[in-house]
């Protein structure tokens, strides 16, 4: 069996990562800051990390801050993986960084770039926003009265635990560079997202869509984040909302 390193193997996606790829029989180390055996912080780099790589054939790197640190960690990452000889690297990014100028995609696209030039073998899967996450954006702009959202902002949220059996596939296939692209199965404006969201958690609140500016908000509100024509992801919004809210 494949002895695998995932990387942020205690977040949301690297834990569903970890336990499907254990599930089919292979050897998987959880890096984190602060999971033994292998606590090491990435963006520090350091022994634990060579210690961790000795003997991994691949890795699934899931770790990433959106305070920052991407590119450093992917650095120290990526010469540790080469001295260690690992043979693939698989890396998990989002849907829209090399066309939405927002600066947590800017560093996912630098990141893309050093592993493309890493001289490692490479696959780098790109998907869009988690339902996890729309959530817990929902949840900070429903505390007011009323809900701003960004007006005329769509968005397509797909299911993680999909993506984290895309990953455990990508992870045990030869490297095969840049793949289609993985999107949930609807496109949605972001105010229809509240509204379901409200619904959900028995809340009533006012949904007002509030114009934004700039290059950033501009590129969401064009889709820049899509994919539509990769929408294969079969959970909906309502599904999720439905498992975590019980409704």
């Amino acid at each position: 069996m494949t002895t695998i390193l995932v990387t942020g193997g205690t977040g949301t996606l690297g834990r569903l990562v970890t336990e499907r790829l254990r599930v089919d029989g292979h050897e998987v180390r959880v890096l984190s800051r602060h999971t033994r055996p292998y606590a090491v912080d990435l963006r520090e780099g350091g022994p634990g990390l060579d210690a961790a790589l000795a003997g991994v054939e691949t890795v699934v790197h899931c770790a990433s801050s959106p305070r920052g640190g991407d590119e450093q960690a992917a650095d120290h990452l990526i010469a540790a993986a080469r001295r260690a000889g690992v043979g693939h690297l698989v890396y998990i990014s989002i849907v829209g960084v090399d066309r939405v100028p927002f600066g947590y995609y800017r560093s996912k696209l630098a990141v893309e770039r050093r592993i493309e030039e890493s001289g490692l073998g490479w696959t780098v899967l790109r998907a869009t926003q988690f339902h996890d996450l729309v959530v817990t954006v929902l949840r900070g702009l429903a505390k007011p009265p009323v809900v701003l959202v960004p007006a005329g902002v769509p968005d397509q949220p797909v299911e993680v635990a999909e993506v984290a059996d895309r990953l455990a596939e990508l992870a045990l296939a030869a490297p095969a560079g840049r793949v289609p692209d993985m999107a949930g199965p609807e496109v949605r404006t972001f105010d229809s997202l509240a509204r379901a969201y409200l619904r959900a958690t028995g809340r009533r609140r006012p949904v007002v869509g509030l114009p934004l500016f700039g290059k950033t908000y501009r590129a969401f509100r064009a889709g820049g984040h899509l994919a539509p024509e990769q929408a294969v992801g079969k959970g909906t919004f309502e599904e999720y909302l439905a498992r975590r809210f019980g409704q």
